[in-house]
């Protein structure tokens, strides 16, 4: 993925944790989305991609989740709410990554097994990885992804101006209509 996903993801995440506009909470549940990600820097290092520790490997696991939120749950002075919304977040980005149509999958249980995976719905085009983000086919990504995940953006940004995707019955409304 282009990483708009994984960033909108996370800031509807935050807008759902504080209950409102929360630009701090925001950059912060889009940084914990984007956290399995560092594992690019293994390029650097030699590590290959189908690697245990190459991209989309350990980071991309249940467990590494599972983990940041048992690290989040003492940072945050043991408030299970944010446990919950971090580990969240962090686990939806393996889950965005298995909706992808390319790479080798998702060793999302890792380490039990190596074995990487994918939905059997693949709809999002893999992004490449570094400079071929400039290219035509980073540019189509990057447009795909825009149209699939800006919506929710857009909602979770202001869900006043959009309150007709939100709206619920009430009860006074349901009784105008009985009468």
């Amino acid at each position: 993925m282009a990483s708009i996903g994984h960033v909108v993801l996370g800031t509807a995440v935050a807008r759902a944790h504080d209950g409102t506009l929360n630009w701090r909470s925001a950059v912060a549940f889009s940084a914990f989305s984007m956290l399995p990600d560092l594992d690019v820097i293994g390029f650097r290092f030699g590590i290959p991609y189908g690697a245990p520790f190459g991209h989309r490997g350990a980071t991309h696991s249940i467990a590494f989740a599972l983990a940041v939120g048992v690290l989040g749950f003492f940072i945050t002075r043991r408030n299970w709410r944010s446990t919950f919304a971090v580990t969240l977040v962090v686990l939806s980005h393996p889950l965005l990554d298995m909706l992808t149509d390319g790479g080798l999958g998702v060793a999302l249980f890792w380490p039990l097994t190596p074995h990487r995976y994918f939905f059997p719905w693949t709809p999002l085009p893999v992004a490449p990885i570094g400079k071929g983000m400039l290219s035509a086919r980073g540019l189509y990504v990057v447009a795909v992804e825009s149209l699939v995940f800006l919506p929710l953006l857009f909602l979770r940004l202001d869900p006043r101006r959009y309150s007709w995707t939100l709206r619920r019955k009430s009860a006074t409304s349901e009784k105008r209509v009985c009468r």
